[in-house]
């Protein structure tokens, strides 16, 4: 052992013996900031930094402000107010349109996103009662620069 030449062991404090009342207060604490603060997409599956939305030239210019977003990707996966699948998503739409007098939503799909989904989710965003759909693309670098104009 490494603290035989020096003796260290021997001057170590000895582990305590029984749990004080400091160790449930912050165990206490941590729980309630957890539960006041927490968010439940802590530990969720997210968007990774590959999400790369679809480019296209002119993209700014029908740019239109929404009020609600959903993300998709690749996998299949849609997320709103969390992880959802396409019949919980359809749920989640209807109980947003209700909330909203002129509701508008904003469709952020990947590049990869076939376009069968991303109709299925436009459809259902219609059917909800959304009567604005906005599928989300950047601008492209030469939209940017003004070069292919």
């Amino acid at each position: 052992m490494i603290t035989r030449p020096l003796d260290l062991a021997s001057r170590l404090r000895p582990s305590p013996r029984n749990l004080d009342a400091l160790f449930y207060v912050n165990g206490g604490l941590l729980v309630l900031f957890f539960s006041m603060f927490g968010s439940r997409f802590v530990l969720a599956p997210g968007l990774g930094v590959d999400f790369r939305m679809p480019e296209l030239a002119g993209a700014q210019a029908g740019a239109a402000p929404t009020q609600r977003m959903i993300s998709v990707l690749p996998s299949g996966q849609i997320f709103a107010d969390g992880l959802l699948n396409m019949a919980q998503l359809r749920v989640w739409l209807k109980s947003e349109a209700g909330k909203l007098k002129q509701p508008s939503l904003l469709v952020r799909a990947s590049a990869g996103v076939p376009l069968s989904e991303l109709a299925d989710i436009i459809g259902a965003a219609h059917e909800a009662g959304f009567v604005r759909v906005v599928v989300g693309a950047e601008e492209t670098a030469a939209g940017k620069t003004g070069i292919g104009r």
